[in-house]
């Protein structure tokens, strides 16, 4: 169970979005690649990466931000947003990004995701990004009509690395992963799936170890992190990753 710490970047800095919202944004960090240095140090094992403005705008932008990141850290990071072809796929894992993250293009080119997997065996992911659980996608901006299951179905066999869940409606306020949802996508799917969205204290972590959650690769945690209501010695000590 790998609990990842994220970073989402906008105008090249660190911040957090409240369900979503653009214009709901606050800052943590002006220097993202010094946050990410101190995850590491904290014990953190695997980062979590979003660029923000490239999810709206269709390619990367704050490019210069996630490549300082890279340079001053170690451990392994997964990037999402703004990825929508095989060049900027193929760009960012040859500057060291661990596994890309593709949301808006798996649902506009699924023929793409799998052709992306096919190449980049083990470094391609999936965003599942779900609104009163229909997935949406344009950073959230516009929502389609498939159902999370639909789309994880459909790379059943692309030999996609995992699917990042993401329940819009709980990201960034602290409400709680949406556990049994995120559960059912993961017994709907062989694919290894990771929650997101609402992580709110350690009690959500205790939650993750219980029985019927233990098939999900791990958690993405951000606002609890960064204000402090989840201490990261306890969290990766309770999750063995210390």
């Amino acid at each position: 169970m790998i609990l990842f710490p994220a970073i989402d970047l906008k105008d090249g800095k660190c911040v957090r979005l409240r369900l979503g919202e653009m214009d709901a944004a606050t800052v943590f960090n002006d220097d993202p690649a010094a946050q990410a240095l101190a995850f590491e140090r904290q014990g953190f094992k695997y980062l979590h990466i979003v660029d923000l403005n490239g999810a709206f705008a269709g390619k990367p932008v704050n490019g210069a931000a996630v490549e300082a990141i890279l340079k001053a850290i170690s451990m392994p990071a997964q990037l999402g947003g703004g990825i929508r072809d095989l060049a900027t796929i193929e760009a960012w894992l040859d500057k060291g990004i661990r596994r890309v993250i593709l949301g808006t293009v798996a649902v506009r080119d699924p023929a793409l995701v799998r052709e992306a997997a096919k190449r980049f065996p083990g470094r391609v992911a999936v965003g599942i990004d779900a609104k009163g659980g229909k997935v949406a996608v344009e950073g959230w901006a516009e929502t389609s009509e498939l159902t999370a299951a639909d789309l994880a179905r459909r790379f059943e066999d692309a030999g996609v690395a995992a699917i990042i869940y993401t329940d819009i409606e709980r990201d960034g306020i602290l409400k709680g992963l949406n556990l049994p949802a995120t559960a059912a996508l993961a017994e709907a799917t062989r694919i290894p799936v990771i929650a997101s969205g609402g992580l709110a204290s350690i009690d959500d972590v205790r939650e993750l170890m219980k029985p019927e959650y233990r098939m999900l690769e791990g958690a993405i945690t951000g606002r609890a992190l960064y204000d402090g209501r989840i201490d990261a010695k306890e969290a990766l000590e309770l999750l063995g990753t210390a």
